[in-house]
């Protein structure tokens, strides 16, 4: 076990040196919240797809197959259960406040911050797993995601949840995935050079986001606290106990796992911004569970790993 949280801790630690340097290009005014958006876009309709399309592509294998369906599954009972947990236990006076922080509860980083350590840790296969949560968090995103935060059905369209680069990517991974269609050198070679970006860009972002705190007042703030402790530690041990409960073990445990274990979700704040909710509490919950994270992943990773088989 502990040569597995040497794994962990080293490849939690090499994330956090790129966090640094997007700290560091803060500080430095390097980059700005313009900047910062733009490259946000640039991961979000490029980097992202191409992540999920590389990890496709690859000769078809049933095991596989059965291996995301269960994934996709332990999803959907994952986020079932952070929903309800977060009515259970985040309440507050102000709509505006407890909306941020019951969706920063509920949806994690599971692109940005997941996706490069599934891929450090479990390589390829584990990032194919990983899609099956990004799968499930779009469709959640655009959906309960929208009436969350924005208070009204009236945002959810077929458009936002299903023509959307998450979604698109998947789909079209599966096409090559489970068709003989493979992609050629010519298109595989730049899509694995995108996919490479996923590591760097987002850590840089969250950078950017760990450098807007200005005080630690904020650790005064219970409820955020709160949050920010059920999004990092109950909320990926939960779904850590439901799947050993299901008899749920192999790679697909740390896969889950190291989705549901990371920080806040980085759109917490565009969706904050986008309805007018509490947008200081939302950059503050993102960038506080970053800031943590380096603490909790390690142990709840190699926990998982420990219990895989």
């Amino acid at each position: 076990m502990f040569s597995s949280l040497t794994t962990v801790a080293t490849q939690v630690a090499v994330l956090f040196i790129l966090i640094g340097i997007g700290f560091l290009c803060s500080k430095k005014k390097i980059f700005d919240e313009h900047t910062v958006k733009h490259i946000t876009h640039f991961i979000l309709y490029f980097v992202t797809p191409t992540v999920v399309i590389n990890s496709f592509n690859r000769e078809y294998d049933p095991l596989l197959v059965k291996k995301l369906l269960i994934s996709a599954g332990c999803t959907v009972l994952a986020h079932s259960l952070f929903i309800a947990l977060s009515y259970i236990l985040i309440h507050d006076k102000a709509q505006a406040k407890r909306a941020v922080l019951r969706y920063g509860v509920i949806f994690s980083n599971c692109g940005y911050m997941a996706l490069p350590l599934q891929n450090a840790i479990l390589g390829t296969e584990g990032v194919f797993l990983g899609t099956a949560y990004i799968g499930v968090f779009n469709l959640l995103t655009w959906t309960f995601g929208l009436v969350l935060m924005s208070g009204s059905f009236k945002e959810i369209s077929v458009k936002k949840i299903f023509i959307n680069p998450g979604i698109i990517g998947i789909a079209v991974g599966l096409i090559i995935f489970l068709t003989p269609l493979k992609l050629p050198v010519i298109l595989a070679s730049p899509v694995q050079h995108l996919a490479n970006l996923n590591t760097p860009l987002p850590m840089f972002i969250i950078g950017y986001y760990l450098a807007q705190i200005t005080s630690f007042a904020v650790l005064k703030d219970a409820k955020l606290l709160l949050g920010i402790f059920m999004r990092l530690v109950i909320c990926p041990l939960i779904i850590l106990g439901a799947m050993l409960l299901l008899g749920i073990r192999d790679n697909i445990l740390p896969a889950m796992v190291i989705a549901a274990s990371a920080p806040a979700a980085a759109n917490t704040t565009m969706f904050a911004a986008k309805y007018e909710k509490d947008t200081q509490t939302s950059v503050t919950m993102i960038a506080m569970s970053t800031l943590f994270s380096i603490l909790t992943m390690p142990f709840l990773v190699t926990l998982a790993m420990s219990l895989m088989k």
